[in-house]
C-alpha cells in the first residue's frame, strides 16, 4: 500500500489513552478484574479509542502467589502462566464489550525455552496479536532471564473514521532507532511505548528515546509508565514515571514536542486526541522533512576516520 492509499483509509484524529498505572497488592483475582474493568471503563466513557498499559503492569498479579516466590524473580516466571489464560480472556473481553483497542501491560510468557516479555494487543472485535520485547534490560538479562522475543508487528485498529495503523517499542526498544524505523516503513502513525522504570534517570532515557523516534520519523509516541511502591516484591518494588504523549516539533504542533503529559508519579489515564493531519504534514511540508531524508541520512555517513590533530603545542 502506498503512503497516498494509506492516507486514504486512515481516519484523521484518534483519541488515545496512557496510563500511569500504579501497582496495588491485590487479595485476589477477582480484585484485579474489578480493577482492570474499572479503568477500560473510565478511559472508554472519555471516549478513548486505544487504551494503553505500561511494561509489567500485570505483576501486581504476584501478589496472588505464595509469599515464598515475591522476591524470587526465578521462581515466579513459571508461576506467574497460572494467570495467562484469565489475563488474555478478561482483556479480550473487555475490549469487545468498551469496543476500544487495548494494549496490555506486558507480561512474562513462557516461550520456547524459556520466557519472553509480551505485550498482548486486543480488538475491538476481542482478537488479539502480540509484541515482543526484542532488546532486553540488564535486570532481565542477567537476573530474570527473560529472552529477546521475535518478529516486529505493525496493528491496524479500526475506528469509526478509518484505521489507525501503530507499533510498539516496549521501553528499552525506544531507545534503538532500528525497530521505530522499521514500524514507521511498515505504516505505522503512533509509536506505543509501555515502560517500566525504577529511577527519574530511567524514564528519562526512555522519554529522549521516545522523542527522539518521533522526530526521526514524524509521528506520534504515547509513553505509559508504570507506578509502584511495592517493597513486597523485588521484580517491581520501585517504579517511576509521567504517562505522555510526544510529536515532532514542527508545523502545528508543540514547540517542545511534548503534546500532554500527567504529573511525574500522577497515576490516572492521560486522555489526548491525536490530530494524525498535522504529523502527515510535516512529512511532506515541515521546517525540516526527517522521514523523507532517512535513507540519505544512513546512506551519506562513510566509516569513521581517526584524524591525528599533532601533538600537544608546547607552551609559551
Amino acid at each position: 500500500m502506498t503512503d497516498g492509499q494509506l492516507a486514504a483509509v486512515q481516519g484523521e484524529t484518534v483519541r488515545v489513552a496512557a496510563a500511569a498505572y500504579p501497582v496495588e497488592f491485590l487479595t485476589d483475582w477477582a480484585a484485579y478484574e474489578a480493577k482492570l474493568s474499572r479503568w477500560v471503563a473510565d478511559a472508554a466513557g472519555q471516549g478513548a479509542e486505544l487504551l494503553v498499559f505500561p511494561e509489567y503492569a500485570p505483576l501486581e498479579l504476584i501478589s496472588l502467589l505464595p509469599t515464598e516466590l515475591h522476591h524470587d524473580v526465578i521462581g515466579m516466571r513459571p508461576a506467574l502462566q497460572a494467570f495467562v489464560a484469565d489475563f488474555v480472556a478478561l482483556h479480550a473481553w473487555l475490549a469487545r464489550e468498551h469496543r476500544v483497542g487495548i494494549v496490555a501491560g506486558s507480561y512474562p510468557v513462557a516461550h520456547a525455552s524459556g520466557f519472553v516479555n509480551r505485550a498482548f494487543v486486543f480488538g475491538p472485535d476481542g482478537g488479539y496479536a502480540y509484541q515482543d520485547k526484542l532488546l532486553m534490560t540488564r535486570f532481565e538479562a542477567e537476573e530474570w532471564h527473560i529472552a529477546p522475543g521475535e518478529g516486529v508487528q505493525v496493528f491496524d485498529l479500526p475506528l469509526g473514521g478509518g484505521v489507525l495503523r501503530f507499533g510498539i517499542a516496549i521501553c528499552y526498544d525506544s531507545e534503538f532507532p532500528a525497530l521505530a524505523r522499521v514500524l514507521a516503513e511498515g505504516g505505522a502513525e503512533l509509536l506505543v511505548v509501555p515502560s517500566f522504570t525504577g529511577s527519574r534517570a530511567g524514564f528519562t532515557r526512555v522519554r529522549v528515546g521516545s522523542m527522539a523516534r518521533a522526530l526521526e520519523n514524524q509521528l506520534y509516541a504515547l509513553h505509559a509508565p508504570l507506578i509502584a511502591d511495592a517493597p513486597w516484591t523485588y521484580a517491581v518494588e520501585d517504579a517511576h514515571g509521567a504517562a505522555s504523549v510526544y510529536a515532532p516539533s514542527d508545523n502545528g504542533l508543540p514547540e517542545d514536542g511534548i503534546v500532554a503529559q500527567l504529573g511525574w508519579n500522577e497515576p490516572g489515564w492521560l486522555i489526548t486526541d491525536l490530530d494524525l493531519r498535522l504529523t502527515r504534514n510535516v512529512r511532506v511540508d515541515g521546517h525540516v522533512l526527517n522521514w523523507r531524508d532517512r535513507v540519505v541520512g544512513a546512506s551519506r555517513p562513510t566509516p569513521a576516520q581517526v584524524v591525528s590533530l599533532g601533538g600537544v603545542p608546547e607552551r609559551a
